[in-house]
């Protein structure tokens, strides 16, 4: 062969991923397969402002008087395709104002995407597909907590009309049929109602949601469940020892059954050093009587003297990679997802990842850490396409299953 015919191929040949840093491919293949996000809290953030009109996504949000995570501009710079949308309502809430609050939060999210043409939602796994390849944001919808039902069938049944399709079993607070990390157990993991619920999820097509809920909560759903199960924002309790995060036994659970961890970036859930400040700061703040739920300038004076005198420790990509390696030597690459809590964490993102602009970061260090294009491809969105296609085809398999007739008795 010729010197020139070597050099011909030499220049049509493809560069080789090697010789790309971290940060190139991380975009490269985050351009060709971008992130599916299991939770945002926008609906939430956008009511604690005040308001209940959809905000200008196609601008900066990050300078309003009420800074946001999200907008067009930062999704498009992070490579976000795919976004469940949280309808979360508090805990505190219950019954028929619960339900009411919750259809509240469903159409500022309708009116949010209507308001948009560079986004939409989608109701299947093809749906979701579709929306991505036209380039658009496309979402679907989680209910956060199992309060949010009112302990009735129709109404989760009527969600999932509406476009919700997940439910998270708990939020901070047990309720009459299942168990949170955060608070005192009531059900011992699943009452008969509670299976019910799963049941009936299975039935309509609805996926099982295991973040916030107690150990045994998550184990009792994972068994039931005849499709795989999602834990929407979590992480590992064997790298951040914190209540909310999944202990290695159910990740391994989650796991055999196909389903996927998705990965919180809040400093609280990633870091251990900085959930050790954090409780710090909030013994504080009950010793001088404010509330510690507010961080940086706009908290109280005296704690934002405390910390100043008391530097937050810094939480970077490193710290959320380390979550996203322990659940996939724990249950295998294809079990885990992201989920990076954006607006439940304003104020909480590790360096660099501050908004919906951030997930490269995340990519660039696990590309650094020997992951294979084909596996940040799972972690960005195959892995819960694969779960959300399984939920859909155990729907499917239900047809002609009557619908649940169960009741809660308290």
């Amino acid at each position: 062969m010729t010197f020139r015919w070597t050099l011909a191929l030499a220049l049509l040949a493809p560069t080789p991923a090697l010789a790309q840093t971290p940060e190139q491919r991380a975009e490269r293949v985050l351009a060709a397969s971008p992130v599916i996000d299991g939770h945002n809290d926008l609906a939430w953030a956008i009511r604690e402002a005040g308001s209940t009109l959809p905000p200008d996504l196609t601008k900066s949000t990050a300078a309003l008087p009420y800074p946001f995570q999200t907008d067009l501009p930062r999704a498009r710079a992070g490579h976000l395709g795919g976004q469940f949308w949280s309808v979360y309502v508090p805990a505190e809430l219950h019954g028929d104002e619960a339900v009411r609050v919750t259809l509240e939060q469903i159409d500022l999210v309708r009116r949010i995407v209507a308001a948009h043409p560079q986004m939409a939602l989608a109701g299947t796994a093809a749906e979701l597909r579709a929306g991505m390849r036209a380039g658009k944001l496309t979402g679907m919808m989680g209910a956060e907590g199992g309060h949010q039902i009112a302990g009735n069938l129709a109404v989760l049944r009527l969600y999932h009309a509406l476009g919700v399709r997940y439910v998270t079993l708990t939020h901070f607070k047990s309720h009459a049929w299942a168990d949170s990390s955060t608070d005192a157990p009531r059900s011992g993991g699943l009452s008969d109602f509670g299976r019910a619920v799963i049941a009936e999820m299975n039935r309509i097509g609805m996926i099982v949601d295991v973040s916030h809920t107690s150990d045994a909560t998550a184990l009792a759903a994972i068994a039931l469940s005849r499709a795989p199960v999602i834990a929407s924002h979590s992480g590992a309790r064997a790298v951040t020892n914190v209540p909310r995060a999944m202990p290695d036994e159910v990740i391994r659970a989650l796991a055999a059954k196909g389903g996927v961890v998705m990965v919180s970036f809040y400093e609280g859930h990633v870091s251990n050093a900085w959930a050790a400040w954090d409780k710090a700061r909030t013994a504080y703040a009950a010793s001088v009587g404010v509330k510690a739920d507010t961080y940086g300038p706009k908290a109280p004076a005296p704690l934002v003297a405390w910390e100043a005198a008391h530097p937050a420790p810094v939480v970077t990509a490193r710290d959320v990679a380390d979550h996203v390696e322990q659940i996939a030597r724990i249950g295998g690459k294809g079990a885990v997802g992201i989920g990076a809590d954006y607006e439940g964490i304003a104020g909480n993102a590790p360096a660099g990842m501050g908004g919906v602009d951030g997930y490269p970061a995340l990519f660039a260090e696990l590309a650094r850490r020997g992951w294979s294009d084909a596996e940040l491809a799972g972690l960005a969105q195959g892995n819960v396409l694969r779960v959300i296609e399984a939920v859909e085809a155990v729907a499917k398999a239900s047809a002609g299953t009557p619908p649940g007739t169960a009741l809660l008795v308290e």
